[in-house]
């Protein structure tokens, strides 16, 4: 049988547990909000690229990037609030499953988000951008290597 960590009554240990059950339903406001604000500055974002352009392809772009990062940053306040919750409030086994599947479903969507946005998947992205490359200097290279 899982059993919870009783909170310890001396040395303010039922304090403690309030106290962070209060720090983790701030970071879920917190991502409850960048998810709000981001969201509409999204929208503000694409309609002015739109207006400066001319072109509504171009403002959809900005908007998809815009609200991209927006929900990974608010995904992962979420999870730190998450993360507070179990670690701190309320320690069982059954909490710590639940968040480690909440934190694989976070990344699979941070993979997926960050795919869609960059357009190429988070290791492939260096090859992509020439970022990988190694270059040689010109007077250490051999000479089946090419210039």
């Amino acid at each position: 049988m899982v059993r919870a960590i009783t909170p310890v009554t001396a040395g303010g240990g039922v304090a403690f547990t309030a106290a962070m059950d209060h720090v983790a339903q701030a970071f879920e406001a917190l991502g409850a909000a960048v998810l709000v604000v981001g969201a509409v500055w999204s929208f503000v974002l694409a309609v002015l690229v739109w207006r400066r352009t001319g072109k509504p392809g171009q403002g959809y772009t900005s908007l998809r990037r815009a609200f991209g990062g927006t929900l990974l940053l608010g995904l992962e306040i979420l999870v730190a609030a998450d993360l507070i919750r179990t670690v701190a409030v309320a320690p069982t086994l059954e909490n710590v499953l639940v968040l480690g599947l909440i934190v694989l479903i976070r990344t699979f969507l941070a993979v997926s988000l960050e795919t869609e946005i960059e357009g190429v998947p988070p290791w492939r992205r260096a090859l992509s951008t020439g970022a990988g490359t190694i270059r040689r200097a010109s007077g250490s290279a051999s000479s089946s290597d090419p210039p």
